[in-house]
Order: structure tokens, then sequence, then C-alpha cells
């Protein structure tokens, strides 16, 4: 699903103009980023729980050439599906 399929069904299952959907969806993703950029959890009870995780510094190879790299320590998002995401999904 695109994020315009995505605006069209919050669109109709709301009952609500396409632009009120686009704009609920852009607040609630940014929610989501703004909380995550502060180190935040966001849980949403029965789908799942973004937070952010912390990747340690490691070696990598370059492919090309064979050479050992460091890789730097870095965060990235984690999704957790919660259970009835995952009973719906099975």
């Amino acid at each position: 699903m695109t994020k315009a399929e995505l605006v069209d069904k919050i669109a109709k299952d709301a009952c609500i103009t396409k632009k009120a959907a686009e704009t609920a969806l852009a607040s609630t993703t940014s929610g989501i980023r703004d909380s995550l950029k502060k180190g935040k959890k966001v849980t949403l009870v029965g789908f799942g729980t973004f937070s952010v995780a912390r990747r340690a510094a490691r070696n990598g190879r370059n492919p090309q050439t064979g050479d050992v790299i460091k890789i730097k320590a870095a965060k990235t998002p984690r999704f957790r599906a919660g259970k009835a995401l995952k009973d719906a999904v099975r």
C-alpha cells in the first residue's frame, strides 16, 4: 500500500476529505518521528511499538577491495509488532 492509497482509505473510513486525511497522516508520522528523535518510545496498543536502538561500532569489509573498514556506532529506528497485529497477519 502506498501513501496515497493509505490517505484514500483514511478519508473513506473516517468520512473526511483527502486533504484532511493527508494532514492527519502527516501529523501522525511527524509525531512518531519527533518522539523517536528525543529517544522516546511510541506505543500504539494492539498495533506495535516504535523505538530507537543503538548499533555498536564494528568492523566491516569493502566488497571491492576486501579491506577492513570501521563502521561507526549508530542509532536506528525499530518496530515491534503488537499481539493484535501479529494475530491479524497469521
